[in-house]
């Protein structure tokens, strides 16, 4: 079985709306839906799990009954933090995975995925174990010790990576990151890659892209809804 875990718990306090984010309506739809029906829409998922605000699941339910997303298996409450989301996430699924199961652990609030990058986080999972969709850096980087007052560090770009999500891993190998997470008092990872990173893993990276923009702050949600309504030119190669 392949599940989409998808994480939706955050309260949108950098939006600075007064409902969380990812429950925002673009174009008569909320952002979450937008980012479900990517996976509803790809062959290769067969269910999707919501992790959310406990005062959102009902609704989350409710959307999800009336924009036909038939995929959506679970429907979790978060915890206090994004790791503890995803450990809820996978939780929730115990009885019903092995540990061969693979799971895609997904920003709720990317909506642009599209299924060439859910296809290849699948074809580099196949080949490696596990896929984290990235992209290259292409600005020029400095590191800065001053609260980014100034600096004399630079970073060369050909060497940095910048994660996104679907993170692709198998059931089993989530739930032994999170249990050695708790033995080891790790705390404060957000993304599975950086859990895994700390853990000693290896991080394959598969097909990510700049429309697979995390939806954050106010100038994200105009790009998102531009987006939405770009087409690109037939002449323009891939």
């Amino acid at each position: 079985m392949i599940v989409a875990l998808l994480t939706a718990a955050g309260t949108g306090s950098r939006m600075g709306q007064d409902i969380p984010k990812q429950f925002m309506h673009v174009d008569n739809k909320p952002i979450i839906i937008h980012t479900m029906e990517a996976f509803q829409n790809h062959p290769a998922v067969d269910a999707i799990n919501v992790v959310t605000l406990p005062s959102w699941v009902d609704v989350l339910k409710a959307y999800a009954k009336q924009f036909n997303i038939s995929k959506l298996r679970w429907v979790v409450p978060g915890g206090a933090t994004g790791q503890e989301s995803i450990c809820n996430g996978l939780q929730a699924m115990r009885e019903d995975l092995s540990d061969d199961d693979i799971v895609m652990v997904h920003d709720g609030n990317r909506a642009l995925v599209s299924g060439e990058i859910i296809s290849n986080s699948l074809a580099v999972f196949k080949q490696h174990g596990s896929a984290v969709a990235a992209i290259p850096c292409v600005e020029a980087v400095f590191r800065s010790t001053d609260d980014g007052m100034s600096s004399n560090v630079s970073i060369p770009r050909e060497q940095l990576f910048r994660t996104q999500t679907p993170h692709t891993y198998t059931y089993g190998k989530l739930m032994w990151a999170h249990k050695m997470a708790a033995e080891k008092g790790i705390t404060n990872t957000a993304a599975s890659c950086t859990l895994m990173q700390q853990l000693g893993e290896m991080i394959y990276f598969s097909k990510g892209s700049e429309e697979n923009l995390k939806i954050t702050t106010v100038d994200d949600l105009m790009i998102f809804k531009a987006l939405l309504h770009t087409k690109k030119d037939d002449w323009l190669k891939s």
